[in-house]
């Protein structure tokens, strides 16, 4: 009897491999909503002269809108774990979509730029929770085995979403108007708020968590990313420690993270549970999904700089030139997926760090002359590179946890994205400044006029320049002092490909340190 019986006989059950097809559907609507949240930002950052145009804006005042959804959004990442055990999934996701949707409405009427911060700090901190419950919900509604199908879905959207951005806003600012940066998200947000209030019943909400919400911990954590969000945001153009605000925004979340993790690990029941992090993989997952962060938040961002600075490139230019990341990335989902069910994952994770340090290592031989076909192959290389990384990333990280961690880990593990790109682009802003300082005094050093060829060339443009009289030398020290300033420029952009060459070599020796994934047995299809 117990040969035809092994449940019976002690052994595991078989796992149901069947994919449910209205389950399918609503995560489906469930990662749209997510690729909205996640486009958001980068869409905006493309247009933000186009903002500031039309809402008089000053340029101290309208890096905000970002600043504010990023401080958002980065603080209900790792409270949404909390939040949709307490709410349930459907209740969770249709506020954040409908509030993101609500909120994007708002932001297309703003008149004033203190109307489009408020309204974007709002949007960002009611859409953020959509990110990481798509990222929990995969993990926990379909069998393990079909993994290598869902992770590639979701990685997509992750990686796709901030790279087409500049592209879709380019696009949006060149034939329409600024406000459709916005607009674009109300009918698809309104679709996604209403499929996810009928159709998600994954779990039930538990109400007692409420009664339990540790507030100090939720201060404690607020004060902690809010003001660290800041000074990574902020700390680059207001020269770090020489400004006061940054200072004591500094002060401040040293003492938000010392609450915060004081609770943490002390309430009863703590904002965000952190026990995710004794499990080894989950740990390494978030190092390099911070890492990847970097990658992917830091190219999205230099890539514009220097089309912008040093090609002139408008935004919808700029916009069809990053595209190629973009339709590598969609190209290389489904080899990703295939190679999920061929591949140890940390084999996969090593041919994309492979591919991306390939990438970054061939543009530290930038010039002054490069542009569309010079950028082609580095942007395809990082495009697949980031989908074969990213995909199991998520699956060592989130893939073989307990289903009952899986909700907090998430945004955990999506926060340690987010904050990847913050501190990315503070250090590359930060680099961008100092090395081409450096630069401009080493060239500057060779500019002088005891080297013939010098005063050759100045006489030549100040020749070029005569018929501007008794100014022709001026304007000949001008335009001298100009290509030194972006050759300057220029190289400062090779030194940071350099570095970022080195980061991702270093990832493949950090993968050691990940433990082989055992055989995908039970879990996410019965939860």
């Amino acid at each position: 009897m117990s040969s035809q019986n092994p449940t019976a006989a002690g052994a595991a059950p078989v796992e149901d491999t069947h994919i449910d097809g209205r389950k399918l559907f609503t995560f489906m609507c469930m990662v749209f909503g997510m690729f909205m949240a996640i486009l958001d930002i980068q869409i905006v950052s493309a247009s933000l002269s186009e903002i500031q145009s039309g809402l008089s804006a000053s340029s101290d005042e309208i890096p905000w809108v970002q600043t504010s959804y990023l401080i958002a959004e980065v603080i209900m990442i790792p409270l949404s774990g909390y939040l949709s055990r307490m709410l349930s999934t459907r209740w969770m996701f249709a506020i954040s979509a409908g509030g993101f949707t609500a909120m994007s409405l708002l932001c297309s009427t703003a008149t004033s730029i203190n109307e489009m911060i408020v309204y974007r700090a709002l949007q960002g901190f009611i859409g953020g929770g959509m990110i990481p419950t798509v990222f929990a919900s995969a993990y926990l509604i379909f069998p393990r085995a079909k993994f290598n199908i869902v992770s590639p879905l979701i990685g997509l959207v992750a990686t796709l979403a901030p790279t087409i951005g500049p592209t879709l806003g380019g696009y949006l600012t060149e034939y329409f108007s600024w406000h459709w940066l916005f607009l674009i998200n109300v009918v698809p947000g309104v679709f996604v708020t209403i499929a996810a209030i009928i159709l998600i019943d994954f779990d039930e909400p538990d109400f007692s968590l409420f009664e339990k919400l540790d507030w100090t911990g939720l201060a404690g954590l607020a004060v902690f990313l809010g003001s660290l969000e800041y000074v990574l945001e902020e700390g680059a153009s207001d020269d770090w420690f020489q400004s006061e605000t940054i200072l004591f925004l500094t002060i401040s979340s040293s003492i938000g993270a010392f609450v915060f993790f004081w609770r943490a690990f002390t309430a009863d029941e703590p904002i965000v549970d952190l026990r995710a992090f004794s499990d080894t993989n989950f740990t390494m997952g978030s190092i390099f999904s911070f890492t990847m962060g970097i990658g992917l938040y830091g190219l999205t961002y230099l890539y514009p700089v220097y089309l912008a600075g040093i090609r002139d490139y408008n935004a919808l230019q700029i916009g069809e030139t990053m595209f190629v990341s973009g339709a590598a990335m969609f190209l290389a989902a489904p080899l990703a997926g295939r190679l999920m069910s061929v591949l140890d994952p940390r084999a996969m994770m090593g041919l994309g760090f492979a591919g991306f340090a390939l990438g970054t290592w061939m543009v530290t031989g930038i010039t002054k002359d490069w542009d569309f076909w010079e950028l082609f192959v580095p942007q395809i290389l990082r495009g697949v590179s980031l989908m074969i990384c990213m995909v199991p990333i998520n699956n060592i990280a989130l893939g073989l946890l307990p289903p009952h961690m899986i909700k907090n880990a998430s945004g955990l593990f999506n926060l340690t994205r987010n904050l990847g790109g913050a501190v990315g682009l503070a250090v590359i802003n930060t680099m961008l400044t100092n090395r081409q300082d450096f630069h401009y005094e080493r060239l500057s050093e060779s500019i002088n006029g005891s080297r013939h060829v010098v005063t050759e060339t100045i006489a030549g443009i100040a020749h070029a320049y005569s018929s501007l009289g008794t100014a022709a030398d001026s304007a000949a020290l001008a335009t001298i002092s100009n290509m030194v300033t972006r050759e300057a420029f220029v190289m400062s952009f090779a030194d940071l490909f350099l570095v970022l060459t080195g980061l991702f070599a270093a990832l493949l020796v950090a993968l050691v340190f990940v433990k082989k994934p055992q055989a995908m047995g039970g879990g996410g299809g019965g939860h």
